[in-house]
């Protein structure tokens, strides 16, 4: 099962009354119902040992091990729904050795090594284990998971007009791949329990300012009802 949040938002206590005032509709544009289309489709993005376990240098376990469980409910559904599943990570092979090019302009210098008896982090969780039918996306070093890959393509063909988003991090690579999907028409959802952060400030924030902008912030489990509501074909 799914973490419960004791919270009706994931954002509750950090974001100020005025800042929920400050956006079109306030308090009653929190609560708006899940706008999906009839063709989803789930995209996990970076579920994968060097971010879901702090032995990794960029991994992070106190929310890392709770969205992996929560991504595991909704993988479930999704293919008890038969919608397309897509996942992300960063290089075909896990031990590529990364040059500085590829490494490109990010802030932080990625100078801890993990312990080699760990083996490679850039390995999607057991839990989550893609089946053959499941396309993996190697999106390398940039954030969103449609920069320079064929998501939007794969989409296109599935007639995807929804896309239901999760992941790590959340204030990086959920978002950009959850605005550059909105930017697409495509609808949004992020089921907020199977995401995670480092931060817990910036995963709030984030979740706040996505659900206020471009994307339907919800609980797991409304999710989930959201699937069983039809397989694709079904759906009106």
């Amino acid at each position: 099962m799914a973490p419960s949040d004791p919270s009706p938002h994931p954002w509750a206590g950090v974001i100020p009354d005025e800042d929920v005032a400050a956006f079109s509709g306030g308090d009653t544009n929190l609560d708006r119902p899940l706008e999906g289309g009839a063709r989803p489709a789930l995209i996990i993005v970076d579920m994968t040992r060097a971010f879901v376990d702090s032995q990794y240098p960029t991994g992070w376990s106190a929310t890392g091990v709770p969205a992996v469980m929560a991504n595991a409910t909704l993988l479930e559904a999704a293919r008890a729904a038969t919608i397309p599943v897509f996942f992300t990570k960063s290089w075909e092979d896990p031990s590529h050795a990364v040059a500085p090019s590829e490494w490109g302009r990010w802030k932080a210098s990625q100078t801890a090594e993990p312990d080699p008896a760990l083996g490679p982090g850039d390995v999607i969780v057991e839990q989550l284990t893609p089946l053959a039918n499941e396309v993996v996306i190697h999106k390398q070093l940039k954030p969103s998971a449609f920069f320079g890959s064929q998501l939007a393509s794969l989409l296109l063909y599935e007639h995807v007009d929804t896309a239901i988003v999760t992941g790590m991090m959340t204030s990086g690579c959920v978002r950009a791949t959850a605005v550059d999907a909105f930017q697409l028409n495509l609808h949004v959802v992020i089921p907020h329990e199977a995401c995670a952060d480092r931060s817990q400030i910036s995963h709030k924030v984030n979740l706040f300012d996505l659900h206020m902008k471009y994307a339907d912030v919800v609980s797991v489990a409304e999710t989930v009802e959201y699937l069983k509501a039809g397989l694709p074909g079904e759906r009106q």
